[in-house]
């Protein structure tokens, strides 16, 4: 098997539509060893913001999920951290892993620092990123004091089309909250660039941001290894 004739198929399930550009970046750096394609499913957000995690919702992932084992894929990547929950609860139904974007991130804040700053623009993201960090601590047998925080008005923005307003909001709450935490965790893949955009000396803490780490995930898979050899 050679990585240029076989590489094994990957789903990547986003419901935000800047981010397959995102990983179709990171892929190739992080994961080289896997042949990606995208599904973007906006209305799984547009759901979870408006009602929570609902049953169809489960549902709809693990339709995705067993659609993407029908097309021969190995693994499926689940992106948003909002329905990161459902992403767990379907790996039981399918025969494919269902790996969360944000799970290699949660394990990292927990060894990083006992202070995590926790930082969303909606609700629906921030209450899933503080459960699966708490339960990574509890797992991982680490002591740890969550700061969390919705940034006021950045979603607002975002969804207004005003993305310079949008990181310029996501920016100055990031400051704000790193100042009293020992590393800051961005619960949305959506806020790396904002963060990134400000100077090296304004945060003194590490950042942390799932896109790279959950798309290296995908360089573990046993068929990606194989294929990379």
């Amino acid at each position: 098997m050679t990585a240029t004739t076989h590489r094994p198929r990957v789903c990547v399930l986003h419901t935000v539509t800047a981010l397959p550009a995102v990983f179709s970046a990171l892929l190739p750096q992080e994961a080289p060893g896997v042949d990606a394609y995208h599904v973007v499913d906006e209305s799984l957000l547009a759901d979870t913001v408006a009602h929570g995690m609902l049953p169809r919702t489960v549902r709809r992932v693990a339709a995705y999920a067993a659609l993407a084992e029908e097309a021969g894929a190995c693994a499926v990547l689940v992106t948003c951290s909002s329905i990161g929950g459902a992403a767990e609860l379907v790996r039981p139904h399918v025969g494919v892993p269902v790996l969360r974007v944000d799970e290699p991130m949660a394990r990292q804040a927990v060894h990083t620092g006992r202070r995590i700053g926790v930082l969303a623009t909606l609700p629906s993201t921030l209450g899933p990123t503080e459960d699966l960090i708490r339960r990574t601590a509890a797992r991982e047998g680490a002591h740890i004091e969550l700061a969390t925080s919705v940034c006021p008005g950045a979603y607002a923005a975002r969804t207004a089309g005003d993305t310079a307003e949008h990181d310029r909001l996501i920016a100055a709450e990031a400051e704000r909250l790193a100042a009293r935490a020992d590393v800051l965790v961005l619960a949305q893949a959506s806020m790396a660039q904002a963060v990134g955009r400000l100077p090296a000396d304004r945060l003194t803490v590490p950042v942390l941001t799932s896109p790279q780490s959950g798309a290296a995930q995908l360089a573990t898979l046993p068929a990606a290894q194989a294929a990379a050899r």
